[in-house]
């Protein structure tokens, strides 16, 4: 059976290269769920969701980290997060008929945003020009000059799943091989090149990794699993109002009977009237239950 919802670790043992593979399946399907994507904008987002999961997996962290990116093309939104937890939501959006290939056609001029939010503490926020044809182009290049790390990414996207493919050249102060393989980068990116889209979706990573790598000696880990979870609740739309100041929080109450808001992510709707108003700013001590929509 193909490894929905799991993401991989792998090593090339005896060199300095390292590897995750990663099939979204439901995960990607609760995205799909929440708004109708034409196939051009699904297509792009499902390779972000991928390529998010993978970057994740590739670094050490707790929090979550954002791949976002803003241009002024058909396609000028999309925000993919990642959670150390193994949790995941994304969004796009769109003005305009959005083109198949090309990513200066597909979001006009733009940049490719990579934040880091910690539980606490400031956001750590890396931020390049978009370029390349692809995707993956675009966050290579923004490992190869944020990160110096080579990187490598093979995405692929339909509506049923998305799965991604990475390789990353670790230095050599991390891998303390005497006798490293000073071809095995040039080589693993080779074998890999091989692989189809179609492969990406519907191949289990041991198939994978067989077909690609069985002249290597490759150590799998356990996987990991992933799923889809907003993170919104009622306690953070009470922060965000608070933040707003009651003046004006009270200003749209007056003007509009009740304030109203809805997560972009999961579709959630939140609702506040005169009393749940009075509550939030005379008595901050207990707030409402987080589950109440």
């Amino acid at each position: 059976m193909l490894d929905n919802d799991r993401l991989y670790r792998f090593l090339i043992e005896h060199t300095n290269v390292r590897g995750e593979m990663v099939h979204l399946n439901a995960t990607w399907k609760a995205v799909l769920e929440r708004s109708d994507y034409p196939d051009n904008v699904r297509s792009v987002l499902g390779e972000a969701m991928a390529a998010c999961a993978l970057l994740a997996a590739t670094i050490k962290f707790e929090g979550s980290l954002i791949l976002q990116i803003r241009g002024d093309g058909p396609l000028h939104l999309m925000v993919v997060q990642a959670t150390a937890e193994g949790t995941m939501r994304g969004i796009a959006r769109w003005n305009a008929e959005v083109p198949d290939h090309g990513l200066s056609n597909i979001f006009g001029k733009g940049q490719m945003v990579m934040t880091i939010e910690p539980p606490d503490g400031d956001p750590y926020q890396g931020i390049i020009a978009l370029q390349g044809e692809h995707l993956k182009d675009a966050i290579e290049a923004y490992f190869l000059q944020s990160e110096q790390l080579n990187t490598k990414l093979w995405l692929a996207s339909n509506q049923e799943s998305c799965a991604g493919f990475l390789l990353q050249q670790m230095p050599r102060e991390i891998t303390h091989e005497e006798d490293e393989d000073e071809d095995a980068w040039t080589r693993t990116v080779h074998l890999a090149s091989t692989i189809t889209n179609e492969e990406l979706l519907g191949l289990d990573v041991t198939d994978v990794l067989h077909r690609l790598f069985h002249e290597e000696d490759v150590r799998l880990f356990e996987p990991e699993p992933v799923s889809f979870r907003c993170n919104c609740s009622r306690e953070r739309i009470e922060t965000m109002l608070m933040s707003i100041g009651e003046t004006e929080v009270r200003q749209i109450l007056e003007e509009q009977g009740k304030i109203e808001v809805d997560c972009e992510f999961c579709n959630a709707h939140y609702e506040y009237d005169l009393i749940d108003v009075e509550t939030l700013f005379n008595d901050t001590s207990t707030p409402a239950p987080s589950t109440r929509h």
